[in-house]
C-alpha cells in the first residue's frame, strides 16, 4: 500500500482520537464557561478545529487505502466506508455546532461525547481500521 495514503489516513484518525480523549478530559471538569487552557496550553476548541480537519478527510482518507487493496471483497470495504462517511458529517456538523457557540463549558462537552453520533463514528473509524489492517495481513 501506499506509504503516502496509510499516513494520511493515520493522521486524520489520529486527529479524531486526540480530540475525543481531550473532550473526555475537558467534560469532567465540571466548568460552567469556556477554560481557554491559559498559559498558552491546549484549547477545547483548538482540538475541535483539529477534529474538525480530521473528519473532512477520513472516508477520502480511507477511500485511498481502500482502492489499493488487492482483495475481491473491496466493494464491501467501499460500502461500509460510505457509512463512516456519513457518520464523519454528521459528527461535523455537531462539533461545527458547538464552536458557534461563544462559551463552551464543559457540560456542553460532555452531552457532543454522548451522542450517538460521535460514538458511532468512533466505532465505525475502529472497526474499518482493523479491517483495513488486516487486508494486508490475509493469507494469498
Amino acid at each position: 500500500m501506499n506509504e503516502d495514503n496509510k499516513t494520511k489516513l493515520r493522521a486524520s484518525i489520529n486527529s479524531v482520537e486526540s480530540g475525543y480523549e481531550f473532550m473526555l478530559a475537558y467534560a469532567a471538569q465540571g466548568w460552567d464557561v469556556e477554560q481557554t487552557g491559559g498559559g498558552g496550553g491546549p484549547s477545547i476548541r483548538g482540538y475541535l478545529e483539529e477534529m474538525k480537519k480530521g473528519l473532512e478527510t477520513l472516508a477520502d482518507d480511507f477511500e485511498a487505502v481502500i482502492s489499493e487493496a488487492e482483495d475481491a471483497d473491496k466493494q464491501l470495504f467501499i460500502t461500509y466506508n460510505d457509512v463512516l462517511r456519513a457518520a464523519a458529517l454528521k459528527t461535523h456538523t455537531a462539533i461545527s455546532l458547538i464552536l458557534s457557540l461563544p462559551s463552551i463549558g464543559s457540560q456542553m462537552i460532555d452531552n457532543l461525547n454522548a451522542s450517538i453520533h460521535v460514538r458511532a463514528l468512533l466505532t465505525d473509524i475502529f472497526l474499518l481500521d482493523e479491517a483495513v489492517q488486516s487486508l494486508s495481513k490475509k493469507p494469498r
